[in-house]
């Protein structure tokens, strides 16, 4: 019995940790689709991969992840903002790379919908989103 409360415990941890996440991309006009999440050659790593859509004139807010990201505009034109950096303008076919623990956010600046296939390479079991207010 005591097993089956702490399992149960541990799933609402790990629910209530996705709320957020799916409240603030619905509220921001972004659409985040895991498309794949593999181990990599390094113990306790991971690679992941995510479509990510911003609505025209929406925003992802500034947020970080705990490791690397390398993102590849697919369409659109995105307006990237890196923590101590200019804003940069990417279109379909451009890429950006992304640091460990860099604040950033990234707004649609046309007129039609915009997407990034993001690839991280972070600690397994770690969010990978932190959104900072």
């Amino acid at each position: 019995m005591n097993v089956l409360n702490v399992a149960a415990a541990s799933l609402l941890v790990v629910a209530g940790s996705l709320v957020p996440h799916a409240a603030q991309a619905q509220q921001t006009g972004t659409h985040r689709t895991e498309l794949s999440k593999n181990d990599i050659s390094i113990p306790g790593w991971e690679a992941v991969q995510l479509r990510v859509d911003i609505d025209p004139g929406k925003i992802a807010p500034n947020h970080r992840h705990p490791g690397e990201e390398i993102i590849y505009v697919v369409e659109g034109t995105i307006e990237y903002q890196l923590e101590g950096k200019p804003s940069v303008k990417l279109k379909a076919g451009d890429v950006l790379f992304v640091p460990k623990g860099v604040i950033h956010s990234a707004k649609n600046v046309g007129q039609t919908n915009a997407a990034e296939i993001g690839t991280y390479i972070v600690p397994k079991g770690k969010p990978l989103v932190e959104w900072i207010k």
